[in-house]
This record gives C-alpha cells, structure tokens and sequence, in this order.
C-alpha cells in the first residue's frame, strides 16, 4: 500500500532549491554542494523552466571541456522536466525515475512547485513499508505458535 506524494512530503517537507537559468553553473555546483543536493530546480520567477544536476554538469560541462565559470545554467539545464503532483503515489514515481533514468521529481500542484520527490525518499519509504510488514507478519506468526 503505497503512500501519496502528499504524505511525504509532509513528512520530509516541502523546501525546495532553485537558481535562475542565468545563473553560472560553477554557482549553481557550489551551492549544491553548500547544501548538500544532486539537482536544483530552475526557475523563472515562480515557473519551473528546468533542472540542473551533477549529471549535467558532468555531461555537459565536464566532458565537452567547458567552463563553468562561463557557462549559463540554461545552457545545460534539462528542459523537459518530468513532474508529479501530490496525488501521485510513491509506487509511480519510482516507475517515472526507473523508466526515464531521473533522481528527482519536482512536485506541481496548480502550476506551483511544492515540493521535490528524490530517488533516496523514494527507497527509504519503500524499504520502511517492508520493514513495517515484516514487522506484521512476524507479530502474526508468533501469536499463532
């Protein structure tokens, strides 16, 4: 029985972080590094117009030999942004990051970011649904011995 967005975010919180599309991706890596994230959201005032991730940078930064003291995150940034709302459930998007090989989903509920679902808080609640049924079913078998 798989919890909604929602849920999680309820229970992780709702924070996001952003960075303007001209933004320069050296910024852009420090201040993901400062926070300790993988991605950060791009934004145009308050529309999502992409995300910029380490992979990014990697890709495209990195190994075509750019600086990214230079480059502007809209340079690199993905554009076609996968999203969720908060009625999704966790078991769908763990399908929408497996099938389209992503680590975040940003959250949209009525043309509004609230929230970012990671592949980490996707794993973690899962793994806690497991555990809590194991739980159960231990529970059972020693009551019915």
């Amino acid at each position: 029985m798989s919890i909604s967005v929602s849920q999680l975010l309820n229970k992780k919180g709702h924070q996001i972080h952003t960075v303007s599309p001209d933004t320069t991706v050296f910024e852009a890596i420090k201040l993901m590094s400062s926070l300790g994230v993988g991605a950060l959201l791009v934004m145009e005032g308050n529309r999502l117009v992409g995300v910029i991730s380490e992979r990014d940078y990697t890709r495209k930064v990195i190994l075509k030999g750019r600086a990214s003291a230079s480059t502007l995150v809209q340079e690199i940034m993905t554009n076609k942004v996968i999203c969720v709302s908060p009625s999704n459930n966790i078991d769908e998007c763990m399908m929408l990051m497996n099938e389209n090989h992503i680590r975040h989903l940003p959250v949209i509920e009525k043309s509004t970011v609230v929230g970012v679902i990671t592949i980490m808080d996707v794993i973690k609640n899962i793994l806690t649904e497991k555990e809590f049924i194991i739980e159960q079913l231990e529970h059972y078998i020693a009551g019915n011995t």
